[in-house]
C-alpha cells in the first residue's frame, strides 16, 4: 500500500526548520507564524509516526531520523524546482528570450539599447529577470544572463563585456553653485559618495584609493557617504547632492547627454579578473535565441568608445 507522504509546503517547512534549528526563523522566512510552523512539524511527525526535533525550552535539535527527512526533503525540493523550471521554459515557446541581470546594468546600459536588438532580431520576445540575486539556470526560469564576477562558473559559458574604470561624476549644476572643482583637493568641501564590495581580495575603488592616486595622503573618509548600490551612487550626483565615483560604462549616457559632468578626468581601473559577462548554460550554446542575442551585445561592447580616462591606477 502507498504510504501518505508530505507534501511540498511541508517538505518546505521542515526544511526552513531544520536549518535554522528555530521555529521563529523559519516562519519569518515562510511568511507565517511559529506557531503554525510547530503544527505543521508535529503534523509530518504524527502522519510518518516519527519523532523529527528533540525540543528543549531553549534549543531544537534534528533526531536522526530528523537528519534523514531534512537530507531527503532537500533533494526533492530541488528537483521539483529544476523540473519547474525546465516545463516553464518549454511551455513559454522557443521566440522567448528571458534574460538576468541586475538593476544598474538594465536602467543605465541595455534598456538604452534594447531597441536596437528588436529590430534586428523581431522574432525573438525579451523579457527581464532583474535582480541582484545570481540565479541558477537549472532552478530558475531564466535563459542567459549578464553577471558581474571573474566568469569563471562551472558549466556556463563567458563573454567578457568590457572593463570597469571608476571616475568621480557629479551634476553640472554642482560646478556651477557649489565650491570650485579645480584640483583634486577641492574635493574636500564637497560630500562624496561610493559603494563598498570587495571579493577574493580585491577592493572596488572608493576615495581613499581615488586620493592616493591623486597624490593627496591626507585624506579622511570618514565624513563620505557609502551607498549599498551604485545606482544609488550615481543617483545622489545626479540630485546635486554629491561627487560620486562611478563606473564609466554605466554612466557614459548621462556623461554624453549632459547630466553629468567629470570634475577630474582620473580613472581607476578595477581589478583586471572582475569585469561584466555575458553568461549561459554550455548546453544552451546552440540555441538561435542565445547566438542572436550574444551576437548583438558583443558588437554593442566592442564598438569604438570613447576613452574614458587619461591616467589609471595602473599607470600611476
Amino acid at each position: 500500500m502507498a504510504r501518505l507522504l508530505p507534501g511540498t509546503r511541508a517538505l518546505r517547512t521542515l526544511e526552513a526548520a531544520a536549518r535554522h534549528l528555530n521555529f521563529t526563523r523559519a516562519a519569518d522566512e515562510l511568511g507565517l507564524t511559529p506557531a503554525a510552523v510547530s503544527h505543521q512539524i508535529k503534523e509530518i511527525e504524527d502522519q510518518l509516526g516519527i519523532v523529527l526535533f528533540t525540543r528543549t525550552s531553549r534549543t531544537i535539535r534534528l533526531t536522526e531520523a530528523g537528519t534523514v527527512m531534512f537530507e531527503a526533503s532537500l533533494d526533492a525540493l530541488d528537483l521539483l524546482n529544476r523540473a519547474v523550471s525546465r516545463a516553464q521554459k518549454m511551455t513559454r515557446g522557443l521566440a522567448l528570450l528571458k534574460i538576468t541581470l541586475d538593476p544598474q546594468f538594465a536602467t543605465k546600459w541595455l534598456m538604452r539599447r534594447v531597441d536596437d536588438f528588436r529590430k534586428h532580431q523581431p522574432g525573438i520576445e525579451l523579457r527581464f529577470d532583474i535582480t541582484y540575486e545570481v540565479r541558477d539556470f537549472d532552478r530558475d526560469d531564466v535563459d542567459i544572463g549578464i553577471r558581474f564576477g571573474t566568469g569563471k562558473y562551472p558549466g556556463i559559458v563567458s563573454h567578457r563585456l568590457f572593463d570597469n574604470i571608476i571616475i568621480p561624476v557629479c551634476s553640472p549644476a554642482l560646478l556651477t553653485s557649489g565650491p570650485p572643482l579645480r584640483e583634486p583637493r577641492d574635493l574636500f568641501r564637497h560630500t562624496l559618495a561610493h559603494i563598498v564590495w570587495a571579493r577574493q581580495g580585491v577592493t572596488w575603488p572608493n576615495w581613499r584609493m581615488w586620493m592616493a592616486a591623486a597624490g593627496i595622503d591626507d585624506f579622511d573618509d570618514s565624513r563620505t557617504i557609502v551607498f549599498g548600490s551604485s545606482s544609488d551612487a550615481v543617483q545622489a550626483a545626479l540630485d546635486g547632492n554629491a561627487v560620486a565615483l562611478a563606473d564609466f560604462a554605466m554612466v557614459a549616457n548621462d556623461l554624453s547627454e549632459g547630466r553629468l559632468v567629470r570634475p577630474f578626468e582620473l580613472g581607476l581601473k578595477v581589478a583586471a579578473e572582475f569585469a561584466y559577462f555575458l553568461v549561459y548554460p554550455a548546453g544552451s550554446a546552440n540555441d538561435a535565441r542565445i547566438i542572436a542575442f550574444k551576437d548583438w551585445i558583443l558588437g554593442e561592447v566592442h564598438n569604438p568608445q570613447p576613452d574614458p580616462t587619461r591616467r589609471t591606477w595602473d599607470e600611476l
